[in-house]
């Protein structure tokens, strides 16, 4: 298949003679080396390990930001704020933060600023404040609003990436605990990154590793029984249901109140609907 592009690009080249031309051709060739470039980056976001972790693409953004924006009314919104999904804070805030994610997206880690090498990975325009770059993650944010009383905020798993389900049933048995940010930041982790999509994935055989990694914030025999227990098998199937209902298109996908922001979007970004959100 590259062959026969590389072929055709060939005959271009000998049918033309001007320097004009040839110009031209360079230009095609060097797309042409672009778009393989991305492609073989996007492969690797996947499925190939990177330096510990699997990259995602950093020749554009487009896979961090989805095209469209999904519309909703704030009656959709406000339904999602019940003590059935993984919820903090008052419902009746003024501002409603929810957020569609999967702990093996790479674009849900870099909206999660617990993981800067891949932040950096990412390209620079992901790269964090900290490191010298422009990106204010805002899932950070987003609890320092809640903690602060000033709003609410929902975490629904959408399959964004292949490997998150275990990870996310260790997020449900988190919260029952009341442990939820705190198992919430190790899975975000590089090191969390690693285990859930190289090591553990989605195989209930592996709970005690998926435990034993999670001990610091749960007891390792409560979190491995939770697991394997499959209480909350249904949960990845309800929350799926709602994300399809909600119009899910990607992750990370985050609302502020009605507003969609479909992708890795900085919190400077949401900043705007948050204050207007707020003088109501």
């Amino acid at each position: 298949m590259e062959e026969e592009k590389w072929d055709d690009v060939d005959d271009v080249v000998e049918s033309k003679s001007t320097s004009k031309d040839a110009l031209t051709i360079a230009g095609a060739v060097l797309l042409g080396c672009l778009i393989i470039s991305g492609t073989l980056a996007y492969v690797s976001a996947r499925g190939v390990k990177v330096t510990g972790q699997m990259a995602p693409s950093a020749a554009t953004d487009q896979a961090a930001k989805q095209p469209d924006a999904v519309k909703v009314s704030l009656e959709q919104i406000k339904a999602l704020f019940t003590d059935k999904n993984i919820m903090f804070g008052k419902k009746d805030s003024k501002v409603l933060f929810v957020e569609f994610s999967d702990p093996s997206c790479p674009f849900c880690h870099v909206a999660s600023g617990k993981n800067p090498e891949l932040n950096k990975q990412a390209g620079a325009q992901f790269t964090l404040e900290k490191d010298g770059g422009t990106y204010l993650p805002p899932v950070p944010e987003m609890k320092k609003m809640v903690d602060s009383g000033k709003a609410a905020y929902v975490w629904l798993y959408a399959n964004g990436h292949g490997n998150g389900e275990l990870a996310t049933k260790a997020l449900y048995c988190a919260k029952e605990k009341g442990k939820f940010w705190e198992v919430h930041d190790l899975l975000m982790s590089a090191a969390g990154f690693d285990l859930v999509n190289n090591k553990v994935k989605n195989d209930v055989s592996k709970a005690g590793d998926m435990a034993d990694f999670l001990k610091s914030a749960v007891k390792t025999d409560d979190m491995k029984k939770c697991l394997e227990s499959g209480k909350y098998d249904d949960r990845i199937a309800g929350d799926m249901a709602i994300a399809q209902q909600i119009g899910f298109k990607g992750t990370p996908s985050f609302f502020v109140n009605t507003a969609n922001f479909a992708g890795a979007y900085s919190y400077k970004d949401m900043m705007p609907a948050v204050e207007e959100a707020l003088k109501k």
